[in-house]
């Protein structure tokens, strides 16, 4: 049994001093770095790894690799080398639908969202693993394959940034062309704020593992979707349909939250009798959560595996 991963925490994390940082390149090195500093393990679980060679050692090396049995019966240093007997190929599936520019905190969704994308792509070329992404509304938007070389994150990027919030979500559809379209077994990241029916997402994300994709979901929201913090007379514009709402949100608010709730209960089972692993984020949550829920994933891949 592994314990948690928890990270220490770290202050440039938080979305607030991350609004500061305007390169999305750099973002991702402080957060990814930050975080890897304050852990306690390895980042490198995940991945089946088996003995290939020693090497002498050299100026530079981790000491932990060090063979210390051959330098006491040798009297010299040698480093263990392995080999990943399994790659991961991971694929970002980032909204980029008009509801995601919304945004009452320093970072609105789409921010939030790409912030998080580009901190896992990271990651996962830090791990010499394969990275794609896919930026969709109600059709993809963006495709950028799969590549492990660390310089690919660039295109990660830009294809996010060819990707400005516009059109409404259609979830179950992109899902579903997305699972018939990546016939290799990997990993799939959906990025999103899933303000879609629930049911039909249900449906996407399930066709994903029936394809046999393992299949994380970050659930991205505003402070203000799930507090409803409103008072007065308001009037709400609608960011993927010409509609607007004039009311007294004191009216609505009771409504609204059950509704909410009913609805990230929905998600959550849906997600777990699909073994989809779902994790809930706010604008406002440290970067360092979606890190930790995606290494505590691939924890659990590895398991199921």
């Amino acid at each position: 049994m592994h314990s948690p991963v928890t990270p220490d925490s770290k202050p440039f994390l938080h979305p607030e001093a991350i609004k500061r940082i305007a390169r999305l390149e750099l973002r991702a090195r402080h957060i990814v770095e930050g975080f890897l500093s304050g852990m306690h393990r390895s980042p490198y679980f995940g991945q089946s790894v088996e003995f290939l060679q020693h090497r002498e050692y050299a100026v530079g090396d981790d000491l932990r690799h060090v063979d210390w049995k051959v330098w006491a019966k040798h009297d010299r240093l040698t480093v263990k080398q392995y080999e990943e007997d399994t790659n991961l190929r991971c694929t970002l599936l980032v909204d980029v639908s008009g509801s995601m520019q919304y945004g009452n905190g320093p970072l609105n969704k789409y921010e939030y969202a790409c912030t998080v994308a580009t901190s896992l792509a990271y990651l996962v070329l830090k791990q010499q693993d394969a990275v794609g992404c896919v930026a969709f509304d109600e059709a993809i938007r963006t495709t950028i394959p799969a590549r492990s070389k660390r310089n690919h994150l660039f295109s990660v990027i830009e294809g996010l940034r060819l990707s400005e919030p516009r059109e409404k979500t259609e979830l179950n559809t992109l899902l579903r062309s997305i699972a018939e379209n990546h016939a290799h077994r990997g990993m799939m990241i959906l990025i999103s704020d899933l303000l879609a029916d629930p049911e039909e997402t249900l449906k996407g994300l399930q066709q994903l593992r029936r394809r046999g994709h393992d299949v994380l979901v970050f659930h991205i929201l505003d402070d203000d979707e799930l507090d409803f913090p409103f008072s007065g007379p308001i009037r709400f514009e609608g960011l993927e349909l010409p509609q607007h709402l004039n009311c007294n949100p004191r009216a609505l608010r009771d409504g609204y939250l059950q509704a909410m709730q009913e609805h990230l209960a929905l998600l959550r089972r849906g997600c777990a009798d699909a073994f989809v692993d779902y994790a809930l984020l706010r604008t406002t949550d440290p970067l360092d959560a979606a890190l930790a829920a995606y290494l505590n994933n691939r924890l659990g891949m590895h398991h199921r595996n």
